[in-house]
């Protein structure tokens, strides 16, 4: 069953921006500015996608859509049906390597297995993409797509300069974000995007998880991964190989960052699952540089 779809704000948030909630599966945003409309990601479903549209329609006022896929992650693009031939979708140019890659398919093919909901799913995929960066000029807002990969290679946030406002999607997360895989080089692009956020001194910044707008968040996400690299850094040959390592106190999520009080268990074994990935590649980015020495 699909989860239930609402629109929400948080405090300070100009009006023009709207939180699209699926429930605790993630949060899209809804820009609207003097010419356009904008709807960053849709949702998991079409289902979820025609609810939300049919939600925003009073706040849309008859403006044009544009919709842009901040990466292709199930939950982020997996709506898409809902807007095919009635919106230009735009994404980065990495996301077509993404959506042509085998594992795609196979995400969709064993969440239908599992879930009803997603047996009518039809992978479309962008209409536009770009490389770098792209400007989104809406008269009074403007929308700058910025590629932050890390988390995935295609990921992109959105900045809107006028507000200072930052939609980080999954560049950012509370309580943790996981990087794309257990390589230093992955390790060092999120650390890379987390940092180009953090600079850009926003005064929100809202991700697609974890229901905040603190930029706080960046710099708690920043802090994890310094923790993590200087916790790595004191351990023996032996101790590195470990493949139970996130298992081992001083080394498992909790010791790191505070579990929030009454997360779903399910949850909270996802974001252990991210850690170890984190983990994973901070080890290996340690390895590096010691056989670089």
């Amino acid at each position: 069953m699909n989860p239930a779809v609402e629109l929400c704000s948080y405090p300070g948030l100009d009006e023009r921006i709207v939180i699209v909630r699926a429930g605790d599966e993630v949060d899209a945003m809804f820009v609207r500015t003097e010419r356009f409309n904008v709807l960053i990601d849709t949702l998991g479903t079409p289902e979820l996608c025609r609810m939300a549209l049919d939600l925003l329609e009073e706040r849309a006022e008859a403006r044009p859509l544009i919709v842009v896929n901040s990466h292709m992650d199930w939950d982020h693009f997996w709506g898409n049906a809902a807007i095919a031939g009635r919106a230009p979708i735009i994404a980065h140019a990495a996301a077509l390597d993404r959506l042509r890659n085998a594992s795609t398919q196979q995400v969709l093919k064993d969440k239908a297995s599992q879930e009803a909901r997603f047996r009518n799913v039809e992978l479309i995929g962008p209409d536009i993409t770009f490389s770098g960066s792209m400007v989104l000029n809406g008269g009074d807002l403007t929308l700058e797509l910025i590629h932050t990969p890390g988390h995935t290679p295609d990921h992109i946030a959105v900045w809107i300069p006028e507000l200072r406002i930052c939609l980080a999607v999954d560049a950012v997360e509370s309580p943790i974000p996981e990087v794309w895989s257990r390589s230093a080089g992955d390790l060092r692009l999120i650390r890379s995007s987390l940092t180009r956020i953090r600079d850009l001194d926003a005064r929100l910044v809202i991700p697609a998880h974890g229901r905040t707008s603190s930029p706080s968040a960046v710099d708690g996400n920043l802090t994890y991964f310094e923790a993590l690299a200087d916790r790595v850094g004191t351990l023996s040959d032996r101790r590195l190989a470990d493949p139970q390592l996130g298992d081992i106190e001083g080394f498992r999520l909790e010791d790191f960052v505070a579990i929030p009080v009454g997360m779903p268990s399910d949850t909270a074994a996802f974001y252990r699952s991210c850690h170890e990935t984190n983990l994973g590649a901070t080890v290996q980015a340690h390895i590096e540089k010691l056989k670089s020495a």
